[in-house]
């Protein structure tokens, strides 16, 4: 499929927000988490979330038309992904009130922090399920797409609050490990999810395509004389050697590179492990950004065996 910046751009940046958001929610649940750190963490989340959410406006007809899908939450995974983003600011709000009148809010820490968590999880699980309930592409109709959208944001998430944690001066006994291990987790499922890019067979014929099930088909002559809109948006290719490059590239800088400065931290004095994690938490956004590009440009939708379009 055609790979539009601004999905790209929403699904990376929103995802990174409310990981970010699932993870403070958690610590709050366990402990008070410091002022400065919560209001900060809660600012760029939302900061992240509300720049992701603009930006997939633009790949709208109508974009001031947006609003209407949310009526149809009750069968549409996307208006349940709007109602879902648009109810996590209430309680993180509140969260950041918290933080910020210890005095007379305190008592909402906790009644903020749980329902911010479950939403922020609940956007995520929504958006993957855009992509994974659509029968057509078989790259994404699988419960793993729902895995690898969770764990990039909840990975993303983390290493940006560990970067922000650094930059403010907190040096947390406990931060290098669980880092690692998310960053070795995402990046497993990851490759478990180009693996089955790569060996799935395709499953539909160019007589599926056509609703001839069963039975033989070929095209005669070419569909259209010139390029229609299904051409454009659903029939993009990308060579199988160009796609094994950008493969080791988001490898290098989404996972090899900010688990490799997580550990550095160990040996490293604060200001420079802070430095080292801001350009992890920069290096696993870049990263995530061309996976995710890859996953519209790998995905081909089963309209395109109509128009004969096949990786080279």
């Amino acid at each position: 499929m055609h790979p539009a910046f601004s999905v790209i751009l929403f699904t990376v940046s929103s995802g990174t927000g409310y990981g970010m958001l699932f993870w403070l929610g958690l610590h709050s649940l366990a402990m008070r988490p410091s002022a400065l750190l919560g209001l900060v963490v809660i600012g760029v989340a939302l900061a992240l979330i509300t720049i992701g959410l603009l930006s997939s406006t633009f790949h709208l007809g109508r974009p001031e038309r947006a609003w209407r899908a949310l009526s149809q939450w009750r069968s549409s995974w996307l208006a349940r992904e709007g109602v879902a983003a648009i109810a996590v600011y209430p309680p993180a709000l509140l969260l950041a009130a918290s933080l910020l009148y210890p005095d007379r809010l305190a008592s909402w820490i906790l009644p903020a922090s749980l329902p911010m968590a479950a939403l922020a999880l609940v956007t995520v699980i929504c958006t993957a399920m855009i992509y994974a309930s659509l029968k057509p592409i078989r790259e994404w109709h699988a419960l793993r797409t729902v895995l690898l959208y969770g764990i990039s944001g909840g990975t993303g998430g983390l290493v940006w609050i560990a970067a922000i944690t650094r930059l403010l001066g907190y040096d947390p006994p406990f931060l290098v490990a669980p880092l690692v291990v998310a960053i070795s987790g995402c990046w497993l499922i990851v490759r478990l999810y180009w693996h089955h890019v790569d060996r799935a067979p395709k499953g539909h014929t160019v007589a599926d395509a056509l609703g001839l099930e069963g039975a033989t088909a070929r095209a005669v002559e070419p569909a259209h004389t010139e390029t229609n809109y299904l051409q454009r948006e659903m029939g993009f290719v990308i060579a199988r050697r160009h796609a094994a490059k950008l493969r080791r590239v988001a490898e290098l800088l989404g996972f090899a590179l900010p688990a490799a400065l997580a550990l550095l931290t160990l040996v490293l004095p604060l200001t420079a492990g802070a430095i080292a994690l801001a350009v992890a938490a920069l290096a696993t956004t870049a990263g995530m950004l061309i996976q995710r590009w890859l996953f519209f440009a790998e995905a081909t939708h089963t309209v395109t065996l109509y128009y004969g379009a096949e990786r080279a």
